[in-house]
């Protein structure tokens, strides 16, 4: 099984550099033909919109497999063991239930965007593009709800005793 976590993230990791290299090659070109030849391509720029979009969600999906989401810890700093165990509990639990809406509502998006029938660029419908929404955080929500339940089986795990 950890063999095959530890492919998916290379995949990930994988895909997150190969559309980084895309994104800025292909800005680089454009920024080329428009300032040296005053020429450029048309799909270009919708497509570095669309790589921005792939980029962001695909690095959060990549951040949330080790938990490095953007926190603000100044209030477990101050609190004992057991309580820090149930602040980060309920972070999880929070971070979960607001993942998982967004893929619900992300994915009822892209449904309605399928029947509007609109095109990003060339002849790639828009809602192809937009797919990257449910399942980013559907990933996100996955690790997430995984998260939460370690740590509810850790709470109900005895803590060690310090000895003085």
């Amino acid at each position: 099984m950890s063999r095959l976590i530890s492919i998916l993230h290379k995949i990930e990791d994988a895909l997150l550099v190969s559309l980084l290299m895309l994104m800025i090659g292909l800005a680089v070109f454009q920024i080329v033909l428009r300032n040296g030849f005053d020429a450029g391509m048309v799909w270009a720029d919708p497509l570095v919109r669309v790589l921005v979009l792939w980029l962001g969600l695909i690095g959060a999906m990549v951040a949330s497999r080790t938990d490095n989401h953007i926190s603000i810890d100044i209030v477990s700093k101050y609190l004992c063991a057991r309580l820090k165990r149930v602040t980060t509990l309920l972070v999880y639990l929070f971070t979960t239930i607001v993942c998982a809406l967004m893929t619900w509502h992300s994915a009822r998006f892209v449904i309605m965007e399928k029947a509007d029938g609109m095109l990003a660029f060339f002849s790639v419908p828009i809602w192809i593009c937009e797919l990257v929404i449910p399942f980013a955080f559907g990933i996100i929500t996955i690790r997430y709800a995984l998260f939460f339940m370690e740590n509810l089986i850790r709470i109900f795990t005895p803590l060690p005793l310090k000895h003085s």
